[in-house]
């Protein structure tokens, strides 16, 4: 996959493009990339997303800005996965924030990326003070040889399928529900790195997943599978949150025991797949009482895998 962080003069080849956020590679974007794909493939030219860093509503208010569903780097996997062959990434500052509308179609799309197809949003808007949208795309067709089609919403449970959705599950702890609209576990990815050593002190080794995420979406503890080890999912239980027992700052962080595994996995890259949720953080009054609720924790996650492993046995067996 080709990534590019700045738009050229001139296209080196025509493309067929889609242009969002694409926080969370929701049901709604797989759609999308599912089109994109089928275009490339007809009109035999690379496929192309158009993203922002950061977010306009981080840029702007990063206060009030949701908090990210993906890092960067999750959202760059997780495109490529997809089988997305170039990514142009838009560094979002006052300079692009003043791109007329009518300036973003003729130099980027037109001259820059040489878009011949482009897939949005029934929603989008786009240039200085959002004054693009669909309907001004369409006009420009003629003069700049490209088509431009509307993606409609993705329905899921009988909601929209949106990030805002996603993220509304996540804060209420609803696992089941995220992946629905998801279509794959909510997952984080990040370094195993070194930490205060803690939990092995306490007798429940974990590891120290470093996250891009400032605020991440979900907190508590949770029945965990990790990815990037022996090439397998192996289980485990995490803790997500400011550790109110332990921590003597408010930044969160990711822990995961990982269920009868005892290896050194320092420097290793993990993606951390969330299945679901047993409890929020508790701040406890001493450390023997956090060591108890840990071990009810553990014994919670090998119950839950094994109830989930016999319900896939019988269903096989169907």
């Amino acid at each position: 996959m080709l990534i590019r962080r700045s738009i050229p003069a001139v296209a080196d080849t025509p493309i067929v493009l889609t242009i969002g956020n694409f926080d969370g590679l929701h049901l709604g974007h797989q759609a999308m990339l599912a089109r994109l794909a089928e275009a490339a493939r007809r009109l035999r030219v690379p496929s192309c997303v158009m993203t922002f860093e950061p977010h306009p509503r981080e840029f702007f208010a990063p206060d009030q800005a949701p908090t990210r569903l993906t890092s960067l780097r999750e959202k760059l996997e997780w495109l490529d996965r997809a089988g997305i062959e170039r990514v142009q990434i838009c560094r979002f500052n006052f300079e692009f924030a003043k791109t007329t509308a009518e300036d973003f179609i003729a130099r980027i799309l037109y001259r820059g990326l040489a878009a011949r197809w482009i897939l949005v949003g029934d929603d989008f808007r786009f240039g200085a003070r959002r004054a693009g949208d669909l309907s001004l795309l369409k006009q420009a067709e003629s003069a700049c040889g490209f088509r431009v089609h509307a993606m409609h919403s993705v329905m899921a449970d009988g909601v929209r399928v949106s990030s805002t959705a996603v993220r509304e599950a996540l804060a209420r702890g609803d696992m089941a529900r995220a992946q629905r609209l998801l279509g794959r576990p909510y997952s984080i990815s990040g370094r195993v790195v070194g930490g205060d050593r803690v939990g092995r002190k306490l007798g429940w080794p974990t590891a120290n997943v470093l996250m891009k995420h400032n605020r991440p979406p979900l907190a508590g503890i949770f029945a965990v599978e990790v990815h990037g080890i022996e090439g397998r999912a192996l289980p485990g239980v995490a803790s997500l949150g400011v550790r109110p027992t332990l921590a003597r700052d408010a930044r969160p962080c990711l822990e995961v025991h990982l269920l009868d595994f005892a290896r050194d996995i320092y420097g290793a890259h993990l993606r951390v797949d969330f299945l679901h949720k047993f409890r929020d953080e508790q701040k406890y009054a001493d450390v023997e009482t956090l060591k108890r609720q840990i071990a009810v924790d553990v014994e919670n996650a090998r119950e839950y895998f094994r109830h989930r492993d016999a319900e896939t046995q019988r269903s096989a067996q169907k």
